[in-house]
């Protein structure tokens, strides 16, 4: 079996690295990436369980990432991060199917938890469909 893959858009190097050091030492496959244009174009030619995107980001924004990954493969898990949780954010990005707010600064033991939450409920819906 093939590991699970990570996507992890963040326009902090800093928190890619780190996320992507921890998923790694986890056992998962993590694609970082700091623009997110570039991750768009990465995730129509590759296959992600989840993607985690930062919700403010210059230019295109986790919304934005978090539309175009469900519209790509509405199977793949998005979680958002983010210090900017306002409520209007909130409900509009639970409506476009994000599976979990989390906010800055965050425990990456948590964060972690996280990603194994959202591969566990992509693995319960992939069974019961």
């Amino acid at each position: 079996m093939s590991k699970p893959c990570i996507m992890v858009v963040d326009d902090e190097k800093i928190v890619g690295d780190m996320a992507k050091f921890h998923l790694e030492a986890a056992g998962y496959e993590v694609e970082t990436f700091v623009n997110p244009a570039l991750a768009l174009e990465r995730a129509k030619t590759k296959h992600f369980d989840v993607v985690v995107t930062d919700l403010k980001m210059k230019g295109i924004d986790g919304m934005e990432v978090l539309r175009t990954v469900k519209a790509l493969s509405p199977s793949t898990q998005v979680i958002m991060i983010t210090a900017f949780a306002h409520l209007s954010t909130t409900v509009e990005a639970f409506r476009d199917q994000v599976f979990e707010f989390f906010p800055k600064p965050f425990k990456l033991k948590d964060f972690v938890a996280a990603v194994k939450r959202a591969l566990d409920a992509k693995d319960v819906g992939v069974n019961q469909g």
